[in-house]
């Protein structure tokens, strides 16, 4: 897409720090990091997020995020990474083209913060849940 900023970072109108890059994917620093070296993954085709993602492309990008999270471990020092995909804007996605953020954590108290709040079981009637999500595989 013309005016899509991460296609154009992938045909290096708009450049960037890369630390990955193959026919496929791309990956490089994020220029606004939640952490010392998070660095986001892309498809260099354009899809809005991953619900388009082709599922071969989509195994590339999380091999290629796998590589960074391990390299993020053994170079930066981390002691652990968030892998996090946001689709569409009710789950923060503010990019509409497909990345995945590969955030190192050096420190359970970084300012970033990911809770889980569970819910009652009762509920949220798992068996129909389930049902439902299984109809549409």
């Amino acid at each position: 897409m013309d005016d899509c900023i991460f296609c154009k970072i992938a045909r290096g109108e708009i450049p960037c720090h890369k630390v990955y890059e193959d026919n496929d994917i791309l990956a490089f620093l994020d220029t606004n990091p939640v952490t010392r070296g998070h660095c986001l993954v892309i498809t260099k085709e354009h899809f809005q997020n991953l619900l388009y993602v082709p599922k071969d492309l989509l195994g590339k990008a999380m091999a290629a995020a796998q590589k960074i999270a391990q390299a993020e471990v053994a170079s930066l020092g981390a002691k652990g990474v968030n892998i996090l995909i946001n689709t569409n804007e009710v789950a923060g996605q503010t990019v509409m083209h497909f990345h995945i953020h590969v955030i190192p954590r050096y420190d359970s108290k970084d300012s970033l913060k990911i809770d889980f709040i569970p819910r009652q079981i009762s509920e949220l009637n798992l068996p129909a849940v389930a049902s439902l999500i299984k109809k549409d595989l």
